[in-house]
């Protein structure tokens, strides 16, 4: 029994030291990761897992320290890499044009080690399939392309055609699971009465049969309601 209890308590012990460490260490170590993250992702991971196996207490103890003496290394090298831009480029490595004004610039491309099917590939996910409608594209350091397409391939925006627009903010969620979001309304300067009169455009007279419902800049509701029906083998076409 003590071969059971003894890892789940270190699974427990380490799942939430990495969830505080991962909070402490922030969203950019996953969303724009670099080299140095990339490593002490790896070693992370690898450190808690000996720590989750290991065969007496000293191991975990060791483990929580080495995990909370990488988090500190990134806080030292996030706020180097912020002071010193030599530091920056030495950890982070520069773009690379990989396409100058419509032709491969083939050096770069082998410099990176990076093949003309992947490229195409990377272009197709930017909606591009002729290496002729680029103006630009840059592979940047988290290994993502950015794409510049030349200026008669980019789509039509109502700026050029002199379309004046009205302003649209971000949407903010008023009900969530049948529960109504107040500070949200508030925010908009709407009343819970106001929320009730739209709902009933809707068909909607319980705010319990809403599963979701936010409104835009312009106060314009979108309403989901709940659905209490069971969902059939098929029904979407991908089972």
């Amino acid at each position: 029994m003590e071969n059971i209890i003894n890892p789940a308590i270190r699974a427990v012990v380490l799942y939430f030291t990495l969830l505080i460490l991962s909070r402490i260490m922030g969203r950019k170590m996953i969303s724009q990761m670099t080299f140095f993250d990339f490593a002490v992702g790896i070693t992370i991971g690898s450190v808690a897992g000996s720590a989750a196996l290991g065969q007496n207490n000293n191991s975990l103890v060791a483990g929580v320290t080495v995990l909370v003496v990488l988090t500190v290394l990134v806080f030292i090298i996030g706020y180097i890499h912020i002071k010193s831009f030599r530091f920056n480029k030495l950890v982070d490595s520069e773009p690379i044009v990989v396409i100058e004004k419509g032709q491969i610039v083939d050096k770069n491309l082998k410099r990176e080690r990076f093949t003309i099917g992947e490229l195409t590939a990377l272009l197709r996910q930017k909606n591009i399939f002729n290496i002729a409608d680029v103006e630009f594209a840059l592979l940047e350091h988290d290994g993502k392309l950015s794409v510049l397409p030349k200026s008669q391939k980019q789509a039509l925006k109502p700026a050029d055609m002199n379309i004046s627009t009205p302003y649209q903010g971000l949407t903010k969620d008023v009900i969530v699971d049948g529960v109504i979001i107040k500070e949200n309304l508030a925010d908009a300067k709407l009343t819970r009465q106001w929320l009730m009169d739209q709902l009933k455009v809707y068909g909607v007279e319980n705010v319990e049969d809403v599963f979701y419902a936010g409104i835009d800049s312009l106060n314009n509701l979108y309403v989901s309601k709940r659905n209490t029906q069971q969902e059939k083998d098929g029904k979407y076409g991908i089972e």
